[in-house]
């Protein structure tokens, strides 16, 4: 479950270094599994403030929000641990040509040729993780985008649609998207950043053990009762986004429950600034 349409990242090469990707540059091509990264505390997710989710649109941060989460083509939020999202197993709307003309052997197709696409965001086109050396250039695409977080000065980043595996009408694996993600985290890693899982709540502790990430956000934890599913595994290293339009009782009741994590926040489905009438933001 995601909950905007204003995601988009940089694009752009970068050069491949064996020591840094791991099981990436220095895997054999017909490899079919990726090597588990060091696990390395870089910078750790304060517990004890408020956060803000504003992938829509960059705008000031709230009083008493110390976390903030932003595109990666929008600059981090001064003052706050911030954190750059990136849609790392789906193509971006604004990038589809790009993919189809330049990538298109890295796109899942189906029976008929065309490419997968994810029927709640028919813009977006699936990755096509099902091998090692795929993985490899889609990490080393995907990678541009995590080095220009860093270089922007974000302190994590934020993969999104791991669980696109699960739209791949069975051709890729849950074990494909821990391999890629695995390749991301050495990446963010390796640029000083930490590695943020993206919902996914029934991977347990896989997410953490096998691909390596630091701490979880969460989309609708509450509403869907998985808030404990990612504490057990990252304790406070948790951010839950509620929504608006399906928000289980009242909000007040989701920051009431001892499983809601400290850093919960409020927001209107689409993300948008203050600009618009239809701006929400609250935080527990």
């Amino acid at each position: 479950m995601r909950g905007t349409t204003g995601r988009y990242a940089r694009i752009a090469a970068l050069t491949c270094v064996a020591t840094v990707l791991l099981s990436g540059c220095s895997a054999a091509p017909g490899s079919s599994t990726a090597t588990p990264p060091t696990r390395t505390s870089i910078v750790n997710l304060p517990t004890d403030t408020g956060v803000d989710y504003q992938l829509g649109g960059a705008y000031a941060v709230p009083s008493g929000v110390g976390i903030v989460a932003r595109d990666s083509t929008d600059e981090p939020a001064s003052g706050a641990y911030s954190i750059c999202y990136i849609n790392a197993f789906q193509s971006q709307p604004q990038d589809a040509q790009l993919w189809l003309d330049s990538r298109g052997d890295l796109l899942l197709r189906g029976a008929d040729g065309q490419p997968v696409i994810d029927a709640n965001w028919p813009d977006e086109m699936l990755f096509d993780t099902s091998s090692a050396a795929k993985r490899e250039r889609i990490a080393a695409i995907i990678g541009a985008t995590i080095t220009g977080c860093a270089t922007s000065g974000f302190d994590a980043v934020e993969f999104d649609n791991l669980d696109s595996w699960s739209r791949s009408r069975g051709a890729l694996s849950e074990q494909n998207s821990l391999q890629l993600a695995a390749l991301l985290v050495s990446r963010a890693h390796a640029a000083g950043l930490s590695a943020g899982q993206k919902n996914s709540a029934e991977l347990g502790t896989k997410g953490r053990d096998a691909a390596g990430f630091d701490f979880a956000v969460s989309e609708e934890c509450y509403r869907f009762d998985e808030c404990s599913a990612y504490r057990d595994v990252y304790g406070d290293h948790v951010i839950d986004i509620e929504y608006t339009d399906d928000l289980r009782g009242s909000f007040a009741d989701a920051c009431a429950d001892r499983s809601t994590p400290r850093a919960t926040v409020l927001r209107d489905r689409e993300l948008t600034t203050p600009a618009s009438a239809d701006y929400v933001y609250e935080s527990c």
